[in-house]
């Protein structure tokens, strides 16, 4: 069970979990080792799956984002193992959502530029068949961001 100062731990550290222990127990109003023990009650619990670091995409060469809609005849099981392993295999594909609706996956793939879409296209039409996909280039970000509300979290 989470109480307020797990909560305002867990929204520190997906603000910057590289903060110093003794930041973040000032912070939340304990002892750095109250706070220590906290950090690793959360990842022994399953609250922190792990701590990664963010890369600037503009800096990485990839500040293009294309969104590709994916609609497939498909729907069997081993059609869908052979889908994974191909996104799997293509690092520009940085997510991939199964919807409901009118089309069956969506892609988010990071580009250096979007004439590079098309490198990603022809590499995943050629391991797996597709229905129908329709690519929609990102023009502005709006929001973006990694963490998540802590608000719900039992």
């Amino acid at each position: 069970m989470l109480d307020d100062r797990d909560r305002k731990l867990l929204a520190l550290l997906q603000q910057d979990a590289d903060m110093a222990v003794g930041e973040l127990a000032e912070r939340i109003h304990l002892s750095v080792s109250a706070c220590s023990r906290r950090i690793m009650r959360l990842e022994e619990s399953g609250y922190i799956r792990r701590r990664v670091a963010v890369l600037d995409r503009e800096v990485m060469g990839v500040p293009t984002t294309v969104f590709a809609l994916i609609r497939t005849a498909h729907h069997a099981e081993e059609w869908m193992e052979e889908f994974r392993r191909a996104i799997r295999d293509v690092p520009e594909i940085v997510e991939v959502h199964r919807l409901t609706g009118t089309y069956d996956y969506i892609l988010k793939i990071v580009l250096p530029r979007v004439e590079h879409y098309d490198v990603i296209y022809k590499a995943l039409v050629r391991r797996i068949e597709l229905f129908d996909v329709s690519a929609s280039i990102s023009m502005e970000v709006m929001k973006a961001g990694e963490a998540i509300p802590v608000d719900y979290a039992r």
